[in-house]
């Protein structure tokens, strides 16, 4: 079966919110993400195989030259078949048209080899301080 990818695409907040529970391992019930979505993002991406959210992707940004990668997550079973690299290799092209010169991407030590030899980014220096 086909795997589209679609920039901005229809998202509907029980299934955003499933996926995200099922890949970050929090119980369902965040809701209200198109309207979150549609306020702070330059755009996601959404993967969906038969018409089912099996990927999504965030893209936040300043308004400028910055956009932020956000909130990876792929279907269990849909795992290390390419399709997590697909949705930031969408969201860097839609980034870039829209004028971006910068992507940025924070990750936990797991996902290291994932963004850095599968999606292109490089491992730079920063901070982070919790709030």
């Amino acid at each position: 079966m086909t795997i589209t990818y679609e920039w901005r695409g229809e998202v509907e907040d029980a299934a955003l919110d499933a996926l995200h529970a099922e890949g970050f391992g929090y119980p369902a019930g965040h809701g209200e993400w198109r309207a979150r979505l549609l306020r702070h993002s330059l755009g996601w991406v959404c993967a969906r195989r038969e018409g089912r959210l099996i990927g999504f992707v965030n893209v936040a940004w300043d308004g400028g030259d910055h956009a932020f990668v956000l909130d990876t997550v792929v279907a269990r079973e849909h795992r290390s078949h390419g399709v997590g690299a697909e949705l930031v290799a969408t969201a860097a092209r839609q980034a870039r048209a829209a004028g971006c010169a910068w992507l940025h991407v924070d990750y936990e030590p797991d996902l290291r080899r994932f963004y850095l030899d599968s999606c292109g980014f490089r491992e730079t220096a920063a901070g982070l301080l919790a709030l």
